[in-house]
């Protein structure tokens, strides 16, 4: 996937360095932004091994709206670990926000199903341009230890010449770990791109997305915290030649999202069954640590 290898290039051609809240310095640029047609093959990266287990069970626990993360280490999904308290709960306004926003009316609160809305609203007012989902309330982001990093996507129906209707997405990320978080992002949403263009009978489209704060970790000035630099991994990523993209091909069983909730109870065997990825042929894993 060329757009990501062009977005690391750029970042490492024209950022500059940045200290941020986890201690570990980044190379940081502002305001990038790229788009990636889904008639490409999907946007799964190719330079290194990412994995579909994680990014098809991560998903269907946004979609769940579930603040704890037993789906996730079901499957051995560990990487909100680090976020989970003793319980197993973690501050995410991800999936909880998606389908449970915060609405106050008065005195009253009550709660705003997002996926649900823009679901019903694909079906019955395609050419709407108010299909937002946002992660982002103000009074959560500003005192979480977690604010939502990709905060807001919206669903847009677009046209090809002869009237087909194809369905894309744009994705505002405020803050965007290159080297571990990104891939992870692009392959999630191009995933949710997929699963409601098959649930509303249409053909996926164009994955759109602006980074604002887009971010590789580095070693200090001195060279300490070392083993935090990203700068090696990805400039061998960049040697990499990118290898052709697999395909999603989705259960036509799965005709609502109920259908596509009820696989949070089922194996992994048939949730991977249902989200069949075919071609994927990436080059070896390369391995980066996070900052927490």
């Amino acid at each position: 996937m060329r757009q990501y290898l062009e977005l690391v290039k750029e970042v490492l051609d024209r950022g500059t360095r940045k200290a941020n809240r986890t201690g570990v310095d980044t190379i940081s640029a502002f305001n990038i932004n790229y788009s990636v047609d889904m008639d490409g093959g999907f946007p799964l990266l190719t330079t290194k091994k990412i994995s579909w287990k994680n990014i098809v069970v991560e998903n269907l626990w946004f979609l769940s709206g579930d603040l704890h993360i037993g789906l996730l280490q079901k499957h051995g999904c560990k990487f909100w670990d680090p976020w989970a308290d003793a319980e197993g709960y973690v501050p995410s306004a991800y999936g909880n926000f998606w389908r449970c926003f915060p609405v106050h009316d008065g005195d009253r609160a009550s709660f705003n199903d997002q996926v649900r809305y823009v679901l019903r609203t694909l079906r019955e007012s395609p050419d709407s341009r108010r299909m937002v989902i946002s992660a982002w309330a103000p009074g959560n982001a500003q005192a979480s230890a977690l604010p939502p990093c990709h905060l807001m996507f919206i669903f847009n129906v677009q046209y090809t010449e002869a009237g087909e209707p194809r369905l894309c997405l744009h994705l505002t990320q405020r803050s965007c770990d290159v080297a571990l978080g990104v891939p992870y992002n692009i392959a999630g949403y191009a995933f949710l791109l997929h699963l409601f263009a098959h649930l509303v009978g249409m053909r996926p489209g164009v994955f759109g997305h602006s980074l604002i704060d887009a971010h590789i970790y580095t070693s200090k000035p001195d060279d300490s915290m070392a083993e935090y630099d990203h700068v090696p991994g990805l400039r061998k990523q960049l040697l990499r030649e990118p290898r052709p993209l697999p395909r999603l091909a989705i259960n036509p069983a799965l005709a609502t999202l109920d259908d596509v909730l009820a696989l949070c109870d089922a194996d992994l065997e048939a949730i991977l069954a249902a989200f069949q990825l075919d071609g994927y042929d990436p080059h070896p894993t390369i391995t980066f640590k996070v900052a927490v």
